[in-house]
């Protein structure tokens, strides 16, 4: 089994990019499916984005404010998939995890449907 370790949160202002890193142990992580979800205090786990082993990629906006800034990609060569996030905004602070599962279904935007989950990589965004 795969184990997860997100990076590249931190303290940035807001207009700013970064992006996050999701590298893997494992080295079969280029036949797994991965998705991006974040966590805002007191709230639930929110979807993201997700990729899959064949590099097909899933965008899901909540608002309008997050449509074109989230972009997701993998680089199998690295056992890594990477969330790009542009233009940040104060409502993007959170933490933001990457999760991975064997197997590619419809739930791809459902936080149960993954096996196996990162730590968490904190994202503050300051106005």
């Amino acid at each position: 089994q795969v184990q997860l370790v997100e990076s590249g949160g931190g303290l940035v202002q807001a207009g700013t990019s970064l992006r996050l890193s999701c590298a893997s142990t494992g080295r079969t992580f280029g036949t797994y499916n991965v998705g991006w979800f974040r966590q805002m205090p007191g709230k639930e786990h929110d979807f993201v984005a997700a990729i899959r082993e064949s590099g097909v990629t899933f965008t899901y906006y909540k608002d309008s404010s997050m449509k074109g800034r989230f972009t997701i990609s993998r680089d199998n060569s690295k056992n890594t998939v990477y969330l790009q996030i542009s233009n940040l905004q104060p409502e993007d602070t959170a933490v933001y995890y990457c999760a991975a599962r064997a197997r590619f279904q419809s739930d791809y935007n459902a936080p149960l449907a993954y096996e196996v989950w990162g730590q968490g990589t904190q994202v503050t965004v300051s106005a």
